[in-house]
């Protein structure tokens, strides 16, 4: 099962991890609303559908007035969003998430998989954040990292502190990776998922690192071990494509 954007900064939140406020929208009105109770002057709305690409499509737009919060919300909401991750079908929009505006110092990734080679949980990341991770695998792949987490020990400081370090991160930002690193494994194993990625992992104008953007999915067959699954999986369907009806093949 994939989630919603929002969705999945509810679990980073709710693991530690640092994101910035935001509110769903369904309506102009209630992202006007939403940007309004956030406060500051400038917001991003952002389409929840599932599919990355979406700033590429017009599905991502910094405001900087109420007005243009629900200009952007009107163009999104009720609309179908196509991008190059969606497989040709364009996918409808009824939710926005308005959140505050950030400025952005530099952008990594960082993501959590199972690795099936390895058989162990195995984190992925990188100082070039903000692209498609398989383009940087494939134009600079000493610039991938990768950590291994043994099963029997779990994941430990030290491998967090290192691949912080890789990264070309200050003491700070190391110690302030480490949480999340471990944050996102002690997620990864509660919610029974399967890949969690987020892109970017920013450090943003403070020189602190927050989670701007986030992927979740879980092992569909652990559903029944989490209660909130199955509301979260109404959602995701409401912003599913219909399926097209087949055309008849009778001859009668």
């Amino acid at each position: 099962m994939n989630f919603h954007e929002y969705q999945a900064k509810q679990l980073f939140a709710e693991f530690g991890i640092a994101v910035p406020p935001g509110k769903v929208a369904r309506t102009p009105a209630e992202a006007v609303e939403a940007a309004r109770a956030l406060g500051g002057e400038q917001w991003m709305v952002k389409a929840q559908i599932h599919a990355v690409g979406r700033g590429k499509s017009g599905g991502v737009k910094f405001c900087d007035s109420l007005d243009k919060v629900k200009a952007a919300a009107t163009g999104m909401l009720g609309k179908n969003m196509e991008t190059y991750q969606s497989g040709g079908r364009a996918l409808p929009v009824n939710l926005v998430l308005v959140t505050e505006a950030t400025d952005i110092a530099k952008e990594l990734y960082l993501s959590v998989l199972v690795d099936r080679s390895e058989k162990a949980v195995t984190f992925i990341a990188s100082a070039r954040g903000g692209v498609d991770i398989e383009q940087v695998a494939r134009e600079t792949p000493d610039e991938i990292h990768t950590v291994t987490v043994n099963f029997t020990e779990g994941l430990q400081p030290y491998q967090c502190r290192e691949l912080g370090f890789a990264l070309g991160l200050n003491a700070k930002q190391v110690n302030q990776l480490s949480k999340i690193m471990l944050g996102l494994y002690k997620l990864f194993n509660a919610k029974d998922l399967s890949l969690v990625e987020l892109n970017p992992l920013a450090i943003v104008a403070s020189g602190d690192l927050a989670a701007l953007d986030g992927k979740v999915n879980s092992d569909d067959n652990a559903e029944f071990r989490h209660k909130v699954w199955p509301r979260w999986s109404a959602s995701r369907r409401k912003t599913r494509p219909r399926p097209k009806p087949r055309p008849s093949t009778s001859t009668t």
